[in-house]
């Protein structure tokens, strides 16, 4: 069994920023895909970005593009989520996913095998 712990979130102001931290413990495998996936109260949940099993291709959706970068640290089994500018839009709990296995569709989070427990990120205007 894979477990996910994210820490790093918390209260920032707008133009704040945070890192947010996934990693992965017990029967680890030696690489994964990962997924950073949140949801915010009310709305379905959504996907911020992704970084693919080899590490060579990384992925965003629109609203984040060149304020979040996603990184990985594949010895420490950790991805990781530099969040900058952050805006009052940004304000869900941020959910880590990550799966043994290249993907096809990063954005999907059915692709995803294992799920963090998922950390708040609130920001104030």
């Amino acid at each position: 069994q894979v477990q996910l712990v994210e820490s790093g979130g918390g209260l920032v102001q707008a133009g704040g920023s945070l890192r947010l931290s996934c990693a992965a413990s017990g029967r680890t495998s030696s690489r994964y895909a990962w997924g950073w996936f949140r949801q915010a109260p009310g709305k379905e949940r959504e996907f911020v970005s992704a970084i693919s099993w080899s590490g060579g291709s990384t992925y965003y959706v629109d609203s984040v593009k060149g304020r979040f970068t996603i990184s990985r640290d594949n010895a420490e089994n950790t991805v990781y989520l530099q969040m900058n500018r952050l805006e009052p839009e940004d304000t869900a709990v941020y959910y880590c996913a990550a799966v043994g296995s290249p993907l096809i569709i990063y954005s999907a989070g059915d692709a995803y095998r294992y799920w963090g427990q998922g950390t708040q990120v609130t920001v104030s205007s």
